[in-house]
């Protein structure tokens, strides 16, 4: 496939797919700058706000990549906040559902405050091979979205599945912990001088 072509609102499922195959032995960069554009495209296509992936570190919940819509909430890679104040580590820990139509309709004692309105809500965890969770892939929507169904749901856990792929693949070219401002999009060339080195014994991020 062409990892640069166009994506068109009806084959997203289709290119998931087949960036699922493509990433399953290859390290070619390239392939970082199209999950970025495949989760721009996702966003666009469901008519969400922000889309974001975002990574625990130390009781954090860390932005590592986000695309947002013009007028959208400002959240920028890099940011940070505690993660038992975000509605991510509720979702990992079941305690709100990965598809929420319109958050203001669930129990106040379930939610953290927020600093913005947040509607529709879908968020599901990045899991990695050996089982831990890295972070998770969410998007959101100031406005509820009674239309968003399970389809949608299911695209954004593919594209969870290719964002651990990134993330493992990141790690098998010596990376053991991402500098703050890594994001999905490559580098012109990858310079493994510049990311902090794992070691043998290291237990990689």
């Amino acid at each position: 496939m062409e990892y640069l072509e166009p994506f068109r609102d009806d084959d997203l499922t289709v290119t998931i797919t087949e960036l699922l195959v493509a990433t399953a032995d290859s390290s070619d960069p390239l392939l970082d700058d199209t999950v970025s554009k495949l989760l721009q495209a996702m966003r666009q296509r469901m008519e969400m706000d922000v889309v974001f992936v975002s990574e625990f570190i130390d009781g954090q919940r860390m932005f590592r990549y986000v695309d947002a819509a013009p007028g959208a909430p400002d959240v920028q890679a890099g940011d940070s906040s505690p993660a038992e104040e975000s509605v991510c580590q509720r979702v990992v820990e079941g305690r709100v559902p990965e598809l929420v139509a319109d958050l203001a309709a669930l129990p106040a004692e379930d939610l953290p405050d927020l600093p913005f309105r947040v509607g529709a809500h879908l968020s599901t965890p990045i899991v990695l091979a050996d089982k831990r969770i890295y972070g998770t892939l969410c998007c959101f929507s100031a406005a509820p979205r009674a239309d968003l169904v399970r389809a949608d749901l299911d695209r954004l856990k593919m594209c969870a599945t290719l964002v651990a792929r990134k993330v493992e693949l990141n790690v098998a070219r010596g990376v053991s912990e991402p500098p703050p401002d890594w994001k999905l999009e490559p580098k012109a060339e990858y310079d493994p001088a510049g990311w902090p080195q794992a070691s043998p014994r290291a237990n990689p991020r």
